[in-house]
């Protein structure tokens, strides 16, 4: 019987992931599992989480999105 599932990062193009990476997707799966979907709310929740943007700097609009495409290359 075929794998139901993808391996992680097997669709990934580029190196496997990060420790940044794991500690992103984790506080975004803790962001949605209490519910928040949208961008101010996930925004906010990073930021309250105390995960800074790449820069350093607080999450904002531009920055998450630019990091969010960054990444999906």
């Amino acid at each position: 019987m075929p794998e139901l599932y993808l391996e992680p990062a097997q669709s990934r193009l580029g190196n496997p992931v990060s420790p940044y990476e794991k500690k992103l997707s984790g506080a975004l799966a803790e962001i949605f599992s209490r519910g928040t979907h949208h961008l101010t709310g996930v925004i906010a929740g990073l930021n309250d989480l105390g995960l800074h943007a790449p820069d350093g700097a607080p999450w904002d609009e531009a920055r998450f999105l630019a990091e969010m495409r960054r990444l999906g290359e």
